[in-house]
């Protein structure tokens, strides 16, 4: 035991557990600490808004699969992380969020940026604890990076601001590693079982994949059983797309050569996945989910076997390990089969048939850029082993039909939540946590405004060199997709009239370039490789009813109907 206040406690501990980089805005709850950070190794990095801190500790934290921390003003800026905490929860992102709050004995009285933030994250974290004795900083501050590693998953460490100072005993060490098993024997020889025997068995490659570093040992499963291999939702760096047996991505704007051959299946290996309800629902007009196909599931977190889906076989483990052992479980029956060449035939068919029609789908030749044709080039053109952020919104989930990865932790999504201005913030904790490797950020020009606008100044003052990509098509474009779809064209609150967004980012320091014209694609994102400094590619980019995309939420809208006589007018009956 060591004589030492609570704050050099606890920034001891944020040292103990590999804490080398943290976000936050500077404020007066937690100044204390801050003085301690430079001394410690903590490189303290000041973004422009909390949302974009907390985006930042979570990509770091999926890039380097290591628990990464935020912190943030008592009240306001606490407030400012929920959704971004909320997105690292979807996203099964070990992300420790900590917020000072108002003095110990304030709590309650309504004071200066005083009300109980606990109830803010207690959905979307998987352990939150109010530090109640200072003599536990310490002890509590590693509880909360010891659960985010076990459970994958954010935790709060709210901090009374007066329980910073005095004099303590306190022992600093790390927590230990985290192994979640390879499941039962049973449940392994069970599941070879039934891959063994089905007729047509596909794999379903989930973030848990990419999370366990298990695309080689799936790829080993695959060849040995002969199963097409489907992304799941915005996980396009589970499977490698050009390997013979990878199918691409379900779900939103994915893969219509995936959806086909996994409608075929009799098995499905859902391999580290939820199974989340909005990534399966139907897409192109293709209700593809194979309703009387046996489901084995495997996840982490024993809370969603099952949940969204029924399963013949719930299999709380890590892919990785699992795999190793269905592999070895089934070649102990028998060390090798032959390739099924008629399912081998089928797959290179659906896929060609895809690449095809999406080839299509993304030639346009018109002066003003398709956002397809964009995208088609714009995957052309990253250097191989590019980190990619996506936001939410059609041109950024239409990348899911494009962007293709060879590695784990390469594709960083907003997922579930889908909240806008997830991606730059994501993107530049990826770069800090992979500095050797291009990093961009894919935003629509809203949510461009939301956050990445205004943290270009982050990236610029903190050299953070990430590639912006901004589809400027003046418009809410998804919203105006179902105004278009539903609502007989009345546009409301979908339009926009953007500035041009290069010239900002030059004003605040990065570099910038305005695109409208496919050819220039490819020099546009070498020249921002080649800049090594923080760089924004606006492409301005086709919009309105001309543009082909799915509806975004076709489970969410009916026909409008109006009753009252004022507005009988807008009816679709």
């Amino acid at each position: 035991m060591t004589k030492m206040t609570p704050s050099e406690a606890f920034v001891e501990t944020l040292v103990a557990e590999g804490i080398t980089n943290i976000f936050g805005i500077v404020g007066s709850a937690y100044m204390d600490a801050l003085d301690l950070f430079p001394t410690a190794g903590i490189r303290f990095i000041s973004v422009a808004h909390e949302q974009a801190a907390a985006h930042a500790a979570d990509g770091y934290a999926r890039i380097t699969g290591r628990p990464q921390a935020c912190i943030a003003q008592n009240g306001p800026g606490a407030a400012n992380f929920v959704s971004a905490i909320t997105a690292a929860f979807w996203a099964h992102s070990p992300v420790v969020a900590i917020t000072p709050e108002t003095g110990s004995m304030g709590i309650g009285l309504g004071g200066f940026q005083e009300l109980d933030q606990m109830p803010w994250f207690e959905k979307s974290t998987k352990f939150q604890v109010r530090v109640n004795r200072p003599e536990r900083m310490a002890e509590l501050t590693r509880r909360c990076f010891y659960i985010a590693k076990t459970e994958c998953g954010p935790t709060q460490l709210n901090i009374p601001r007066d329980y910073f100072y005095g004099d303590i005993d306190c022992d600093i060490y790390a927590t230990e590693a985290v192994s979640h098993g390879a499941g039962t024997v049973e449940q392994i020889k069970k599941a070879a079982e039934l891959l063994a025997k089905a007729s047509f068995p596909v794999i379903l490659a989930g973030g848990g994949v990419s999370m366990a570093g298990a695309i080689s040992v799936t790829k080993e499963l695959a060849e040995y059983l002969s199963a097409p291999v489907v992304n799941t939702y915005l996980h396009n760096d589970t499977f490698p797309q050009e390997h013979e047996l990878g199918a691409g991505p379900i779900g939103y704007c994915g893969s219509k050569a995936a959806m086909r051959l996994i409608a075929k299946a009799d098995v499905v290996l859902a391999l580290g996945t939820r199974l989340g309800p909005f990534g399966t629902l139907p897409q192109y007009d293709i209700d593809y989910w194979p309703k009387n196909a046996k489901i084995i599931q495997v996840d982490i977190d024993t809370r969603q076997l099952g949940l969204s889906r029924r399963v013949e076989l719930g299999i709380m483990a890590d892919a990785k390990e699992f795999a190793t052992q269905l592999v070895a479980t089934l070649k102990s029956v028998q060390p090798s089969r032959p390739k099924n060449q008629e399912r081998l035939g089928l797959i290179k068919k659906e896929k060609e048939t895809w690449q095809e029609e999406l080839t299509n789908w993304s030639s346009s030749t018109a002066k003003l850029m398709h956002p397809r044709r964009f995208l088609m080039e714009f995957s052309k053109a990253i250097p191989k082993g590019s980190i990619v952020a996506t936001d939410i919104g059609n041109n950024s989930s239409m990348c899911n039909s494009y962007l293709t990865f060879t590695g784990e932790r390469q594709h960083i999504a907003a997922l579930s939540w889908g909240n806008c201005g997830f991606a730059y913030g994501a993107a530049m904790g990826a770069k800090i946590g992979s500095p050797k490797t291009p990093v961009f950020s894919l935003q629509g020009d809203g949510a461009w405004g939301i956050s990445g606008l205004s943290e270009v100044m982050t990236a610029v003052r903190e050299d953070i060199p990430v590639i912006a990509v901004v589809f400027n098509n003046n418009e809410w474009g998804a919203e105006k997709k179902n105004q278009i779809d539903f609502f007989k064209e009345r546009y409301v609150g979908a339009n926009l009239d953007n500035p041009n967004f290069a010239q900002i980012a030059k004003d605040m320091g990065a570099e910038g370039y305005r695109i409208d014209n496919y050819a220039d694609v490819k020099d546009a994102v070498e020249s921002a490789v080649k800049s090594g400094k923080p760089a924004v590619i606006e492409a301005v980019i086709e919009g309105g009813k001309n543009v082909l995309a799915e509806p975004f939420r076709r489970d969410a809208f009916k026909p409008a109907v109006r009753y009252l006589p004022k507005y009988k007018h807008l009816s679709e009956k």
